[in-house]
């Protein structure tokens, strides 16, 4: 059984972040690489590469893959609203996909939850709130301490 230790690598470290969307998300996904190229973070782009259609699960799962394998440790997943995206990845144990609306619930997902997918609504987020987002979410640590156990118990589950 995998545990959360509570050593954990600092988020700050210049770590490949894993990008997918799916057409819905395509052109906020696109914004969000050139943010990561501005704050000088790697990025591995999973696709898709067009707006033309594609299903969610499809590049969640691409996503899921490459943190499990350790080819990235954290990703972005951009759908039209977020929610398929965030249910698809929450099906991969290991994966703590958080769907973000405000950068509140970016912070807390970081400090309390350690979530290693930030997922996004692009139909439904401001361009300068989904970057707004994605800065704290980058910038903000995991707390450690009694969310670790709250955490181990959500492992315990799967």
């Amino acid at each position: 059984m995998q545990t959360v230790q509570s050593e954990r690598l600092p988020i700050l470290e210049n770590l490949p972040i894993a990008i997918a969307s799916d057409h819905g998300g395509f052109t906020l996904k696109s914004l969000i690489l050139e943010e990561l190229m501005r704050l000088g973070r790697t990025s591995v782009d999973l696709g898709v590469f067009s707006s033309e259609r594609a299903d969610y699960p499809d590049q969640a799962k691409l996503l899921a893959e490459a943190i499990l394998s350790g080819d990235s440790k954290m990703g972005v997943l951009i759908c039209g609203t977020g929610i398929g995206m965030s249910i698809t990845a929450n099906r991969y144990k290991g994966i703590r996909a958080a769907l973000c609306h405000d950068e509140y619930t970016a912070r807390m997902s970081r400090q309390h939850n350690d979530a290693n997918v930030l997922v996004l609504g692009g139909r439904v987020l401001g361009v300068e709130t989904a970057l707004g987002i994605l800065n704290v979410w980058l910038s903000t640590g995991f707390e450690g301490g009694r969310h670790i156990e709250r955490l181990n118990k959500i492992e315990r589950l799967l």
